[in-house]
Parts: C-alpha cells; structure tokens; sequence
C-alpha cells in the first residue's frame, strides 16, 4: 500500500468499487476511507456504504493481527516488534498498560491511528478476552471511521465546488486532503505513546 499514491487508489476504488474498497480497507483503512470518503462526495459512491465498509474492514484487520498474536503466542511478539521497529521500553509499558486496563488502551489506540499494530498483536499474545477486544474497537472504530469519512467528504464536497471556478482546484485540495493525514497520523502516533509514559 505504501507504494501506491492516491491517485492510483483512486483510480483502483473507481474501477472495481465497493469489493476491492474492503480488502483495502482490512490493509490500509485510513488513507482507503478518505480517498472513498472524497470519491463519494462526488458521486462515485454511496457515502453511507463507505463508512459501513471501513468499519467492516478496519474490524476484520483488527481480529486478524489479534489472531496473529493468539496463535503465534509469546515467541510472535518480538519478531513483529523488531519488524514494527518499536522499542523495548514502549512495548513493555504497553504491556504495564494492558495489565492495568486492557479495554481503556484498546479504545484508546482504536480511536487514534498510533501503535494499532502491536497493540493488537500484543493483545491476542496476552489472551484479552475477545468479546471485550472486540467491543472496544468496534466503539473506537465509530469514532475513528466517523472521523476519517467526515474529513473525506469535506474535502471532496469543496474540491467540486471550487473547481468549478479555479482550474486545478480539485487536484489541489486532494493533495491537501492527504498532506492533513499525514500530519495527523504523526500527530496521534506521538498522543497515543504519551498513554505509555
């Protein structure tokens, strides 16, 4: 996914639709929301769809890497920690974090983009029980996916109406759209390990 640009995805999500949209989405589900998200302010797709399928995805992904930790047990979390490049000391407070509320930091990263990774690895190695697992990134999927069509959205509802009247326009404002998630993906990645401190 890291080597596809957004236009690229574009492109993708407009000629096979809503089932190559879910399988993306289960890989990548934030920057595949927004690129919908602004697809479907401009009529490609169905808006409500959109958000159905990114909370579909985003669970699916999530039970995957739970399972991943569940199965491969103890001997699976450092190889995806030294794959991941997270520190010792981050993984050993998220673990500090686990024993002292497992539900509060799933939320808590399910609702931000930082740390998911081995954050829900970490959670199938410790054996959190699944149905509180599976609450929590339900309820921290609604805020997060929420969050990601309403800012898809905006950006492609003002892309059409400005490019009506400034050449270019549109393509600018989706450069924008995507430059904003970056910055926000740094942003939460350094508000979720404060949790860990």
């Amino acid at each position: 996914m890291s080597n596809i640009s957004p236009e690229q995805l574009s492109h993708l999500l407009t000629f096979w639709g809503y089932p190559v949209m879910l399988l993306l989405m289960i890989v990548e589900g934030p920057i595949t929301t927004i690129v919908s998200a602004f697809l479907a302010s401009l009529g490609f797709f169905n808006v409500a769809i959109v958000f159905a399928l990114s909370i579909g995805g985003d669970i699916i992904g999530d039970m995957i890497l739970y399972y991943i930790g569940y199965s491969g047990g103890p001997r699976i979390l450092p190889k995806v920690q030294k794959f991941l490049g997270v520190k010792d000391a981050v993984l050993e407070k998220l673990k500090l974090q686990f024993h002292k509320n497992s539900e509060r930091i799933i939320f808590y990263v399910k609702s931000t983009t930082g740390l998911s990774y081995i954050t829900f690895i970490t959670a199938g190695t410790l054996q959190m029980r699944f149905s509180k697992f599976v609450k929590n990134i339900i309820l921290g999927g609604l805020i997060w996916s929420s969050f990601l069509v309403l800012v898809g959205f905006f950006f492609g509802y003002a892309a059409d109406k400005i490019s009506r009247y400034i050449k270019y326009a549109g393509i600018l404002i989706f450069a924008g759209a995507v430059v904003f998630f970056i910055g926000l993906t740094f942003y939460k990645k350094r508000q979720t390990k404060e949790i860990l401190e």
